[in-house]
């Protein structure tokens, strides 16, 4: 049975910051779902229901991100991220463990397998921030669009309004949205609420987001390298999947021809049906 009702627990990463875990409930061995920059554990509840039909599952807000809270003046990078799934992963009592992840939450897992080797025994990602190691992302203008983002709204209703009427948001499903809103928001104690992941910190992850594909090359554990067709040649993550997946002697590349980017959020029900299917192949 899922159970969305209990509040996080926390494991202690390498350098003693709190790493909020979810407990999704769920029957079966341990999946452990890795999000994207920016975004929470939460974000990805419209998924759990399926992969909780015979998985445990439990959600990890990376450093920075929902209920992984920072002060302002916090720096970090891309291997702390690696540290603090692999923590995740001791206090729930070692690998091997199964991985869903997305974005950066999917190069998460790659950098942690590559620093942990047997962390993980398969895993579904979409989208990894990983580049061909002979270019560097072209992030800068996402981290400047970060630091300029709206942090402070009058409620979370306010914000749900806003996110739903302009892009890239508006294509979400309404309830991947909405478990967004609902759990990326901190109240201020003023009568405002604002983002759980501050602009500073956001932008701070595209930044370092330097992962080049030789970093991750030795990992051999199975995988599905996911990605969507929409925005091809202007999002770098699906543009260079490909060769990613290519470059990983365990890994197979599943394209989306109607989604983009926000896969999950936009078609949760067919990935999540996806990513069970590869997953369970594990446990069978």
């Amino acid at each position: 049975m899922v159970d969305l009702s209990q509040e996080p627990t926390f494991a202690t990463s390498r350098d003693g910051t709190p790493i909020a875990m979810h407990q999704f409930g769920g029957e079966g061995p341990l999946l452990v779902v890795v999000h994207a920059t920016g975004f929470h554990a939460r974000c990805y509840l419209p998924l759990i229901p399926t992969l909780a039909s015979r998985f445990t599952v439990v959600g990890v807000d990376l450093r920075g991100h929902g209920a992984s809270q920072l002060d302002d003046d916090a720096e970090f990078v891309w291997d702390d991220f690696a540290d603090d799934l692999l923590a995740v992963v001791d206090r729930l009592g070692g690998g091997p463990v199964v991985a869903f992840g997305h974005s950066m939450g999917a190069a998460t897992v790659l950098l942690a397998e590559s620093k942990q080797p047997g962390t993980f025994s398969r895993a579904w990602l979409y989208e990894p921030i990983v580049f061909p190691s002979e270019i560097g992302p072209r992030n800068g203008f996402m981290a400047d669009n970060a630091r300029k983002r709206r942090y402070e709204f009058g409620s979370r209703a306010e914000a749900l309004h806003r996110y739903a009427g302009r892009p890239p948001l508006n294509v979400w499903r309404a309830d991947a949205l909405a478990a967004y809103v609902e759990h990326g928001f901190v109240d201020t104690g003023q009568g405002t609420v604002r983002l759980a992941c501050r602009p500073v910190h956001e932008a701070m992850t595209f930044t370092g987001a330097r992962i080049a594909v030789s970093a991750v090359a030795d990992v051999t554990t199975p995988l599905v390298i996911a990605r969507g067709q929409i925005g091809v040649g202007a999002n770098a993550a699906a543009e260079h999947s490909d060769g990613t997946a290519a470059a990983l002697a365990g890994a197979t590349l599943k394209v989306y021809e109607r989604i983009g980017h926000f896969g999950p959020f936009e078609t949760p029900d067919v990935l999540a049906e996806d990513a069970l299917a590869f997953l369970t192949a594990s446990t069978t």
